[in-house]
């Protein structure tokens, strides 16, 4: 499962399980299911599917970060390998030398939900003992069933509590939400678990997102009541928010304008801020184009097959002044650049 991840906002990935049920437009193009399931046939996805544990190798990997001090650059902030296998202990991003040890971040879990339904309840328990065993790294349980999360944590932890038991400090739980109508039913649950940190995950994005009321600290929530949303905690917010577009067979574009909007809300609030990629898809303000038959801008009506989504056709021709217009050129190309800069804010 990675030892070191190429994913932005991560140091390291484990995966204490394989396999998972899709249950949000964010599934549609899953890469877990078309790796390990119809390329690999590791496991079937799918309700009623069994999940495949992974073997005891891999679930001794986070015993040993725990013991390996991480690097981490003072100079540029860039986080990179563990400081006994660094080779000359510079940064990797700006070719400082002015490193020093720091919490690895380990996203758990990217082929799986921690909180799936289908999973053995004793794996899920398994896993918590082996966070609470691992006091140097910060956990970051990242799920689309934010629902479960609390009342599973509680069953992992055993009958015999008399009372709800605490969340592990060294967790962060996260909540993938991809539009509106997933922000709103999702933050609230997000933000009745007690966690260390609290972040979102919109990626794949697809659509603008308002999500101020759940950046508010507690005493701007006091002085703008009708800016709560419905079942709001009063007392908490949200502590980080990533941001990324869709890669991959089938990816949809995401515009700039919703991603300026969430960055500028999160500036606003003073929550950290992470962009973590264009996708597929990338901006091309130079080429923008509009549809020949109805002038929709390509951005806004392109579906995953070249067409306008608004009218059915393949006819895109210039457009008469700049526009935010998509060109797939591929994840690596299309970069993680929004406004000229890379934005790589997270939590302290």
């Amino acid at each position: 499962m990675a030892e070191i991840t190429k994913i932005e906002w991560a140091d390291s990935t484990f995966n204490p399980w394989i396999g998972c049920t899709k249950v949000s437009p964010a599934c549609d193009n899953c890469y877990a299911q078309n790796l390990m399931d119809r390329r690999m046939g590791k496991v079937k996805w799918g309700a009623g599917q069994p999940r495949g544990r992974t073997g005891v190798k891999n679930w001794n990997l986070p015993l040993r970060w725990n013991r390996e001090p991480f690097a981490g650059c003072n100079e540029c902030g860039w986080r990179g390998v563990p400081v006994k296998r660094g080779a000359n202990h510079h940064c990797g991003h700006c070719d400082a030398v002015n490193l020093s040890p720091a919490r690895s971040r380990v996203f758990c879990a990217s082929l799986a939900d921690v909180f799936d339904n289908e999973v053995d309840p004793a794996w899920r328990a398994d896993l918590f003992k082996l966070i609470d065993a691992t006091p140097n790294l910060d956990w970051l349980l990242l799920t689309k069933r934010i629902g479960n999360a609390e009342g599973m944590y509680q069953a992992a932890m055993g009958p015999s509590w008399a009372d709800d038991v605490a969340w592990p400090s060294n967790v962060w739980l996260g909540a993938t939400v991809v539009n509106q109508e997933e922000a709103d039913r999702d933050i609230p649950k997000l933000l009745a678990v007690p966690a260390a940190k609290r972040f979102l995950s919109i990626e794949p994005m697809l659509g603008p997102i308002n999500i101020e009321p759940y950046l508010l600290s507690t005493y701007d929530k006091a002085a703008h009541d009708d800016q709560m949303a419905p079942g709001l905690p009063t007392t908490d917010r949200l502590d980080w928010i990533i941001v990324g577009g869709e890669s991959g067979p089938g990816a949809r574009p995401m515009h700039p304008d919703w991603v300026r909007s969430v960055r500028d809300q999160c500036d606003a609030a003073g929550v950290p801020f992470m962009f973590k990629q264009w996708g597929e898809w990338g901006p091309d303000w130079e080429g923008a184009e509009t549809c020949g038959s109805c002038g929709g801008s390509k951005f806004d009506f392109i579906n995953s097959y070249g067409e306008c989504g608004r009218c059915g056709v393949d006819s895109w021709v210039a457009a008469e002044k700049p526009l935010d217009s998509p060109r797939r050129v591929g994840k690596k190309t299309a970069g993680r650049l929004l406004d000229g800069r890379e934005w790589n804010e997270a939590p302290a």
